[in-house]
């Protein structure tokens, strides 16, 4: 076992005997060997886009494939057996297709003929003979630079799955994760090639991120400013953990009207401000912080916890029965719900105690989105005019459980009262009940709202810099980001590919990163390491 795709890695170096997340190495032999199979189809789909050939379902399936080797999503090894197998049978049908529109399909790569052994041992010794480490003489910067776009990819493929699911997709984001999976097989393509897919990535990531955008408010409506308790209401009791809204409707209409009340947990938080959400009168508020602290806040909670997107490490067997996971999330004595049919999330709900009584708490703001930032457009610009906002600070970010992520409370703590602080994604929960007052009605923290919703802020900037005719690396803007997994890289990507500079970056940096690749983010984009909140503060503010 070798891996090191999460900011949790063993050591800062890589995960080599079982995974921080809880992977087993079972697991992430499997989940190469996934990925390894998805290269070979990513060779033929790419060709078969050359001779004007798309097949729709093979794009769905790859996506999720590629999905489902995220960090923290499945950990089941039964299910990556049949996606090994699913993508082998797509790739040779595909290949059937491709052949008779008159293109290519007998490639070099092994990849591309792959076949899966029929045993689990087999598919797992497969699997450790294709990992990242598997060929112990190419360049480490290439392999820096295809794991790189690799792990761009999977965040990649989870923001337009979830667009997928609501509806919204273009034919181009599939067709670069076929074009980027296939150019890591490609040994002629150097340093500069690579990064250029990199940085494409990070172009098509930006569609991915605004197709959801349009999928989550055309669905949903816009966001708007809503205060959401952090405590409990006596009574019956679901929690949704992770960041699939349509997951959240489906358990909001069939839990209705049986007394239970839903709550949300984690990167689920920001829903409460959409409309057609937050109308449910059962869907009452938000309970604990994030992922780092999932098992302890879910062996707490007195009702039903449906896992959305991402799991959790392996749940103590005396909480087990009361956790369900829908979509892509899995892991063994986990109920798997395909259908939907969230039944048995309601039954088990009614059969726990529930709150005995109401548990006040504070409550935070959310709906903090682009459309409702704009509308205010006016105010912000005078107040920036004016010198009553001196700076913009976007702290946001994956959030993990290493130490040493107390460093972004510590920065918003000390962010100066002339300033304003805009959040998106896990990473807010360290410091999002902090009441840092207003500017002149403008709420000096601003929940932005998920990770996708980078989109938001990316709009919000853009929309600030044409106001005061400037670029946008010449706003009043710092960056300060942290990163845990694969969507927090692609989200980076998107911005490198904007030409956003001079971003802090932390808890600590990517081991997938060789010192030469980071040379080249560092002369390009001025990449920097996060130091102490007190020292980047001076170093911005002056």
């Amino acid at each position: 076992m070798f891996c090191y795709q999460c900011e949790q890695t063993t050591k800062g170096e890589g995960c080599t005997k079982i995974g921080v997340c809880g992977k087993q190495p079972e697991v992430a032999a499997l989940q190469d060997a996934l990925i390894y199979a998805v290269k070979g189809l990513a060779v033929i789909a790419h060709e078969g886009r050359r001779v004007g050939l798309i097949d729709p379902a093979v794009d769905r399936f790859a996506c999720e494939a590629v999905f489902s080797t995220l960090t923290n999503v499945d950990f089941d090894p039964d299910r990556f057996v049949k996606l090994i197998v699913k993508t082998v049978e797509m790739r040779n049908a595909l290949a059937d297709k491709v052949k008779k529109a008159g293109g290519k399909t007998d490639f070099a790569e092994p990849a591309v003929v792959y076949q899966p052994d029929n045993s689990l041992p087999g598919l797992i010794a497969q699997g450790e003979k294709v990992g990242i480490m598997a060929d112990a003489t190419l360049n480490a910067d290439i392999r820096s630079l295809r794991e790189l776009l690799i792990y761009g990819i999977k965040g990649l493929a989870a923001y337009a799955d979830h667009a997928a699911i609501l509806g919204q997709s273009d034919p181009k984001v599939y067709a670069f994760i076929y074009e980027g999976l296939a150019g890591t097989l490609n040994n002629a393509l150097g340093v500069n090639d690579l990064v250029g897919l990199a940085l494409k990535c990070g172009e098509i990531n930006l569609r991915a991120m605004e197709l959801l955008d349009a999928a989550n408010t055309g669905t949903y409506g816009h966001p708007v400013p809503t205060s959401v308790p952090l405590g409990a209401k006596k009574g019956k009791a679901i929690l949704v953990s992770g960041h699939d809204l349509k997951d959240l409707e489906l358990i909001l209409k069939q839990s209705a009207g049986k007394g239970i009340n839903v709550y949300t947990h984690g990167e689920m938080l920001p829903c409460h401000g959409y409309p057609e959400l937050k109308k449910y009168p059962h869907f009452y508020g938000h309970y604990g912080t994030a992922w780092q602290n999932q098992a302890k806040e879910f062996e707490a909670f007195p009702g039903a916890i449906l896992m959305t997107t991402n799991c959790i490490q392996k749940p103590k067997e005396s909480y087990q029965a009361n956790i369900f996971t829908t979509g892509l999330v899995g892991w063994p004595g986990l109920t798997h719900i395909a259908d939907k049919d969230f039944t048995p999330v309601i039954n088990k709900a009614l059969a726990m105690p529930g709150f005995s009584e109401d548990k006040p708490g504070k409550s935070v703001m959310v709906g903090f989105a682009r459309n409702t930032v704009m509308g205010v457009a006016g105010q912000v610009i005078d107040a920036v005019k004016s010198k009553a906002i001196r700076h913009f600070f976007l702290v946001a970010g994956c959030d993990g459980a290493k130490p040493g992520r107390n460093y972004y409370t510590e920065f918003v703590e000390k962010v100066p009262k002339d300033c304003v602080v805009l959040t998106l994604a896990c990473g807010k929960f360290r410091f999002f009940d902090q009441d840092l007052g207003n500017i002149g009605g403008i709420p000096r923290l601003l929940d932005v709202g998920q990770c996708n919703d980078a989109y938001s802020a990316i709009q919000i900037a853009v929309a600030l810099a044409n106001a005061f005719n400037c670029g946008v690396n010449d706003l009043p803007l710092s960056m300060v980001l942290s990163w845990y997994e694969q969507k927090a890289c692609v989200i980076l990507l998107t911005l490198l590919y904007l030409g956003i500079k001079d971003i802090r970056l932390g808890p600590s940096l990517p081991a997938f990163i060789t010192p030469n690749v980071l040379d080249v983010l560092v002369q390009n984009f001025n990449i920097m390491p996060i130091k102490t909140a007190e020292e980047d503060l001076k170093a911005i503010l002056g």
